[in-house]
């Protein structure tokens, strides 16, 4: 599994490179200033996720394939499809009610994040 959480992280941050490079290139002078401050959010929590998904990938091959290390790296990985994937949707269309989902990624990150808290005092406590 870490080497799933590597990759996926590596394809993160690949997207993530290539989106934010669109962003500033191809969308800068189409793109109203606050639809390309949500794109540009969108490409922000997508990179900063991408290395948590790195640091997964990481602490599996360190600590041990464990449940609430796997279960965090899906958390980080829903919430990058959910936030970041809503973000970039709304910025492109406009369509507003997007907003409204945007919550439930950053609650995947949030949930990601205390998981891997969590697996990290189970460690140290083993």
């Amino acid at each position: 599994m870490p080497s799933v959480f590597i990759a996926i992280a590596a394809i993160n941050g690949l997207l993530g490179v290539i989106l934010g490079a669109f962003g500033a290139h191809g969308l800068r002078d189409r793109m109203p200033a606050d639809l390309m401050a949500i794109y540009q959010t969108g490409v922000q929590y997508q990179m900063y996720h991408a290395l948590a998904l790195f640091g997964v990938g990481i602490l599996c091959l360190h600590y041990g394939d464990s449940a609430l290390l796997r279960a965090s790296g899906w958390a980080f990985l829903a919430g990058i499809i959910i936030f970041s994937g809503s973000l970039y949707i709304l910025s492109l269309t406009g369509v507003r009610w997007l907003g409204a989902i945007t919550p439930i990624g950053g609650l995947g990150f949030i949930i990601g994040w205390g998981l891997l808290v969590a697996a990290m005092l189970m460690t140290r406590n083993a």
